[in-house]
């Protein structure tokens, strides 16, 4: 379910079950608001998408591949988070923090950069890593 009212669907998987709770926990309680606007699955990479939104927050072309795996914005705050579902694949380090600064460049919101883990066993195998 995302804060809007719509709902999507998963398939099942460890990756998928933290995406679902970055939707339904961590915005609900730190998003202010926030509306999804991008989820990319792990079957596929598309699988919500408010292009439109996006565009008009002045954002990075959609086709790009170095996507994160959650957007969404809060108005109230006029903040875009680029969240991170660390499952298999690591955290935003230094180097893709780098380049999600310079696609968000033209932004008209501040960006709030979030890598997001399922665990703390997880969370301390990538610590020394994040950006």
């Amino acid at each position: 379910m995302i804060p809007t009212g719509g709902q999507l669907s998963f398939s099942t998987g460890e990756h998928n079950d933290l995406q679902k709770a970055i939707i339904e926990e961590f915005l609900r309680r730190y998003g202010f608001g926030a509306e999804v606007l991008y989820v990319g699955g792990t079957a596929n990479k598309f699988l919500y998408l408010e292009k439109d939104k996006l565009e008009n927050l002045s954002f990075f072309k959609m086709s790009h591949e170095e996507l994160p795996d959650v957007i969404a914005y809060s108005k109230e705050k006029n903040w875009v988070y680029l969240i991170e579902a660390v499952h298999t694949s690591g955290p935003i380090l230094e180097i893709r923090l780098l380049q999600l600064q310079k696609l968000t460049k033209n932004r008209k919101a501040e960006i709030v950069f979030v890598t997001a883990f399922q665990n703390r066993q997880k969370f301390r195998q990538f610590i020394a890593d994040i950006a």
